[in-house]
């Protein structure tokens, strides 16, 4: 369209100045645009604009701007039709502060103006301004929104309440019926995870078109009402509504959550039909579905059979592969996106990062660390900085991942939930702890289910029960405890605390329809040495028709060991796969073989080893070698220790074992040819510690050590106990001192051993009568065993002891393990 500005003037001369002025102005425009060189006649006779084809033109924001200059020269800048074509350009451009200069600009403003001017911050995602420009448009007089105003605001709304009273106008001035504004309603509360109040909404619709179904499927999906979305679903089918590529997009992601193969299965049978397996949109989310559904043949055959991809479709099926723990595919895969030009997003990078730990690379890791700072993305987007944290932890480089952490400019709260898991799964639980100590509690960042979930197993490591149940008590204020995971692990907490008796009360509380917390109470009782209690337990879940999985029986067969349940131990392995079509992994074997040789049959674990299907790792042989250290078996326990030593040579444990074997018997010349083979490779021992949670703090002995505040007293007490202890009968077996000293010298180490020092301080830290709760990260010696059982007849509490194996409860001379540990 030509517009022709004449302007209305008495004076010629004056007009040529002007004339003039224009065409001086428009010469400054580039030769090369020919658009904006002819957008003005040369001719002192005319001033014919094509306004039209400049706006249409326009190639970015500098242009803009001359063509404002152009309309202001003019007199043109407060004509409503040019300034809101204006204003509409710079946002399309993305200058939203000029767009906002234009709108000021205009006199006399109508409806059409305000909602270009409301458009252009959404677009811009200036949603807050959005807003604000909304409610300046309802005090305006003379003025009042219309359907075209209200999809925009509702997108704006980042706040409950404003959507609430945009909800409000739209039935004050009648539009509630309106399809566009009621499918913008169902979108709005979907995002604030309101999907009752969508479904409201949906279901006053007189009219629904396809766009509200998908809508409503959408939203339900997008909140995890994967039911809710089906639901849905079926009702568009049923009224004959027929789907297109967005309600398939849609209702993929729904079968995922749902673990329903076959319906998955007839939406990609209903996508051939329909001829929309084309659409990369589609396949994308197939792979997606497939993937969710642990069908990664279904999900590569999608992607290989794509006529065209995109960089969502790389990274679905890098991602499957990752979430899928196959690494190696997933890198390979990585490769080939980009020898064929893709180059990876931020989504590439946090699915490589993950790939990176899985496949213990540390260069690939910091390779990947180094592509981010090129890009700038480590400064600016917390979920890759959150990633990078995670992929260091799971790297066992706790150093680069604290530095990531503290170098984020912003932290959510998986930020400080990755860094408290990161620290616990690397056996740092007293830092994990330290982590959560200092996270805030308040704004944005509130502790949340992964917080809960990642803290409670530090404190179970390290025995802090009083720091656990505090955040017990926090859970419940968040409402977080009726969670399957958060009170699993509670009861796991409690168990591996010694409080036996409250996490069984949690069980009873906690929905029981998966394996989880059952899993987690038949192997808190396992721990304790309750094998008839775990295999009840067991048969109740049998019951209850909950399928056990392979943790159940991982937690079973270790309940039989800890027992010596041997027959029931048998029973179950075979149970596990002639019934439950369960095929046993490496942990199951070695459940086996410790059970065996716990018991005894040294023998038969030893065959039991050589007829396993696939090679035996260090875990295997390790429990082989445990056994032969309890009965002095040294043969065997040298076959076990050259096979742990070439499997895996840097675990000084098992250097240590064997020199037990051999200064069990009195051979010293074998303890000094293992030191020396451990020496030679570098190896030390792990130092044994011994922890103890007194008035909410955790302190913890070292064999040996006389750093702690009240050391002195600690000692004074442990000499004043073995005066007693012999007077009624105590024996130190100096067997267990593996250094080849004199008796007095192996008297005073026995003396020094961690739980020992922890125990006296203990008697001497807490109420009488009191509960005295240790937790050491090694086994619990004989000796040490053996005194523990005089020292509570002694001062006539009860000592619960937790080693790395199992509980024991020393109560009066006894303990509850019967002495079979």
């Amino acid at each position: 369209m030509v517009f022709k500005l004449g302007l209305a003037i008495a004076s010629r001369a004056t007009y040529t100045s002007k004339s003039l002025q224009l065409s001086r102005h428009c010469s400054s425009f580039p030769k090369t645009d020919n658009t904006f060189a002819n957008g003005i006649q040369n001719d002192n006779k005319s001033l014919d604009f094509d306004f039209h084809h400049l706006f249409l033109s326009c190639p970015n924001a500098h242009f803009a701007k001359r063509l404002h200059g152009l309309l202001v020269l003019t007199g043109e800048a407060h004509n409503i039709f040019f300034s809101t074509r204006l204003l509409n350009l710079y946002s399309h451009l993305g200058d939203v502060s000029s767009s906002y200069l234009a709108f000021g600009q205009i006199r006399k403003k109508n409806v059409f103006t305000w909602n270009s001017m409301i458009s252009g911050f959404v677009r811009n995602a200036c949603f807050v301004e959005a807003v604000d420009c909304y409610y300046q448009l309802l005090g305006s007089s003379g003025i009042r929104p219309d359907s075209f105003t209200f999809p925009g605001v509702l997108k704006a709304c980042v706040d409950l309440n404003d959507g609430r009273k945009v909800h409000c106008w739209v039935f004050k001035l009648g539009f509630g019926l309106d399809l566009f504004i009621s499918a913008s309603l169902i979108h709005m509360y979907t995002r604030f995870g309101l999907v009752g109040d969508a479904r409201k909404v949906f279901d006053e619709m007189p009219v629904r078109d396809l766009g509200s179904w998908n809508a409503m499927i959408s939203g339900f999906s997008q909140n995890g009402e994967s039911a809710g979305a089906l639901r849905v679903f079926e009702e568009m089918k049923l009224v004959g509504v027929k789907m297109d590529t967005v309600t398939v997009s849609s209702v993929l992601p729904i079968f995922g959550p749902l673990n329903d193969h076959v319906g998955g299965m007839l939406i990609h049978c209903s996508v051939v039909k329909h001829g929309f397996e084309s659409d990369v949109f589609v396949s994308n989310a197939l792979i997606n579905m497939y993937a969710k559904l642990n069908n990664l043949r279904a999900a590569r055959r999608v992607f290989d059979q794509m006529m065209v991809r995109d960089l969502v479709s790389w990274n679905s099926v890098i991602a499957a592969y990752e979430q899928h723990f196959e690494p190696h595919v997933a890198l390979k895969l990585f490769l080939k996106m980009k020898s064929i030009g893709f180059q990876p997003d931020r989504l590439t990078i946090i699915s490589l990062a993950s790939v990176a730990a899985q496949c213990g690379s540390g260069h690939n890791g910091r390779s990947i660390h180094g592509f981010t700072i090129r890009r700038s993305w480590i400064a600016e987007d917390t979920i890759i900085e959150n990633a990078l944290v995670d992929m260091y932890a799971k790297l066992g480089h706790v150093e680069p991942a604290l530095k990531v952490f503290e170098g984020m400019t912003r932290k959510d709260v998986i930020s400080w939930n990755t860094l408290i898991t990161g620290y616990a799964q690397n056996g740092l639980a007293s830092d994990a702890i330290e982590v959560y100590d200092r996270m805030p509690g308040f704004g944005d960042i509130v502790p949340d289910q992964g917080t809960i979930v990642s803290i409670l197993p530090a404190y179970s490591h390290v025995g802090a029960l009083r720091k656990g149940m505090g955040t017990h008590g926090r859970a419940i204020k968040l409402g977080l405890h009726v969670d399957i995971f958060v009170g699993t692990c509670l009861i796991d907490l409690y168990a591996k605390c010694g409080e036996l008796v409250e996490a069984t009360s949690l069980f009873q509380e906690v929905p029981r329809r998966s394996s989880v917390p059952w899993n987690a109470i038949i192997s808190g009782h396992g721990i304790h040495g309750h094998g008839d209690k775990s295999l009840e337990l067991f048969k109740e879940m049998q019951d209850e028709e909950v399928e056990p999985d392979f943790v159940t029986f991982i937690s079973v067969l270790s309940a039989c060991s800890h027992s010596g349940l041997v027959e029931h131990g048998r029973h179950y392995f075979k149970l596990m796969q002639e019934k439950y079509g369960i095929k046993p992994i490496l942990k199951h074997y070695g459940c086996m073989v410790d059970l065996l040789g716990r018991a005894g049959h040294l023998d038969a674990a030893y065959e039991f080893i050589k007829e396993m299907p696939f090679q035996p790792d260090s875990s295997i042989w390790g429990a082989l070698l445990a056994a032969c250290r309890i009965h002095g078996n040294v043969e065997l326990g040298k076959v076990a220790s050259n096979q742990l030593f070439v499997v895996d040579s840097e675990n000084v444990g098992y250097y240590v074992l064997l020199s037990n074997i051999y200064a069990n018997i009195g051979k010293w010349d074998g303890v000094d040819e293992v030191r020396s083979l451990a020496n030679d490779r570098g190896l030390r021992k792990t130092p044994g510690w011994s922890s103890i949670e007194v008035n909410n703090r955790v302190n913890v002995f070292y064999t040996g050590n006389q750093s702690h505040p009240l050391s002195e007293e600690v000692y004074k007490e442990l000499e004043v106990l073995l005066t007693k202890m012999k007077s009624i009968g105590y024996v130190p077996d100096y067997s267990f001192v593996l250094q080849d000293v004199e008796e007095d010298e192996k008297e005073r180490i026995l003396l020094s051993h961690s739980e020992r020092l922890a125990i006296a301080f203990g008697i001497i830290s807490t109420p009488h009568k009191a509960a005295i709760r240790i937790f050491k990260n090694l086994r619990v010696c004989g000796d040490c065993h053996n005194a523990t059982k005089f020292i509570s007849k002694i001062v006539d509490r009860e000592i619960i002891v937790r080693d790395s194996n199992r509980f024991h409860h020393f109560r009066d001379g006894r303990c509850s393990c019967g002495d079979y540990w």
